[in-house]
C-alpha cells in the first residue's frame, strides 16, 4: 500500500511537473505571438507610409502635368498634342495666351488602353513647365471649356491614389 501511494505521488509530481512545462510553454508561446503581432503592425504602417511617399512622390512628378479629358481619339494625330492644346487655349482663354507664356514641354495620349466597357477616349497629358495653376484656375471659372464646339475638361494629373481619395472626400463633403 505504501508502494501504491508512493508511486502514486510520484506519478502525481510527474504530472505536476508536466503541467509545469505546458505552462511555461504556452506563456514562452504567447510572448512570442505578441511579438510576431507586434512586427506585423510594424509592417504594415512602413508599407502605408511607403504607399504615402510613393504617392506623394508621384503626384509631385506629375505636379506640372494637365489632363485634357473627352477629346476624340485621333484629333492630335495630324497636328499633335501640343498644337491642338494651343488650340484649345486660343479657343476658350485667348487672353490668357497673350497674357503669358505657355511652355508646353511633352504631350502625348494617356499610354492606358481604352476600356472595352467605357466609350470615353483616353485622356492627353499636357507636361508643362509654368503655369499650369493660371489655366487650371481659368478652366474653373469657365462654365464650359470646349474643343470644336465639343466639351471637354481640364484637370490635374495626380497619381491613381490621390483621385481615389478625394472621390471619397468628395462624398464626405456631399453628405454633411
Amino acid at each position: 500500500m505504501k508502494n501504491t501511494i508512493l508511486e502514486m505521488k510520484n506519478s502525481l509530481e510527474g504530472l505536476s511537473s508536466r503541467i509545469e512545462d505546458a505552462e511555461e510553454w504556452i506563456r514562452e508561446l504567447g510572448g512570442r505571438l505578441e511579438e510576431i503581432t507586434q512586427a506585423k503592425q510594424k509592417k504594415e504602417k512602413r508599407i502605408r507610409q511607403n504607399e504615402n511617399s510613393l504617392r506623394e512622390l508621384w503626384d509631385n512628378i506629375k505636379h506640372a502635368n494637365i489632363r485634357i479629358i473627352g477629346v476624340p481619339e485621333g484629333e492630335e494625330r495630324d497636328k499633335g498634342a501640343e498644337i491642338l492644346f494651343e488650340e484649345i487655349i486660343e479657343e476658350n482663354f485667348p487672353n490668357l495666351r497673350k497674357e503669358t507664356d505657355i511652355q508646353v514641354q511633352e504631350a502625348q495620349r494617356d499610354p492606358n488602353k481604352r476600356s472595352p466597357k467605357r466609350s470615353t477616349p483616353r485622356h492627353i497629358i499636357i507636361k508643362m513647365s509654368k503655369i499650369k495653376e493660371k489655366i487650371l484656375k481659368a478652366a474653373r471659372e469657365r462654365p464650359q471649356v470646349t474643343y470644336k464646339g465639343k466639351p471637354i475638361r481640364l484637370s490635374g494629373d495626380f497619381s491613381a491614389k490621390t483621385l481615389q481619395a478625394r472621390r471619397e472626400w468628395h462624398n464626405v463633403f456631399i453628405t454633411c
